[in-house]
């Protein structure tokens, strides 16, 4: 098995058309979908994220970064939430994929996340973050 997160993201063209949507409409399709992979065992998390406008944008080009205020002005794409899904391959990541509810000029990036065991185990780094997972029920 392997983590693999799915990131909604979409343009302002796609969330004013995901608006259009009767909220209770979408949370009972979103709540179908998510309950379908809880039985399945395949659902680690699942979040939504606020409106942009409501977030800030830390930008590092310069010697000292700069905090701005959303909405972020020429956005392309915005990322609109995410799952986390522990599945046998990445091919099973993409089936759920195709299976969300997303809006014309949506998109799904799908990254695998690497595992602890994955980094070299000799490192400080490592082993304190090893230690705090096995302290608070994570490995």
């Amino acid at each position: 098995m392997a983590k693999y997160m799915l990131i909604m993201r979409g343009t302002d063209e796609t969330g004013a058309k995901m608006m259009e949507t009767p909220f209770e409409e979408m949370l009972e399709t979103m709540g179908r979908l998510n309950e379908e992979m809880i039985k399945a065992g395949v659902l680690v998390a699942a979040e939504g994220l606020d409106d942009p406008s409501q977030g800030v944008v830390v930008d590092y080009d310069g010697e000292v970064p700069v905090v701005t205020d959303g909405p972020y002005g020429e956005t392309k794409e915005l990322f609109g939430g995410f799952w986390m899904l522990d599945v046998a391959s990445k091919d099973e990541a993409v089936e759920w994929a195709k299976r969300l509810p997303a809006f014309p000029g949506a998109k799904c990036e799908i990254r695998r996340v690497p595992t602890i065991d994955e980094f070299p185990q000799d490192n400080e780094w490592v082993v304190k973050e090893r230690a705090w997972r096995e302290r608070t029920g994570q490995l």
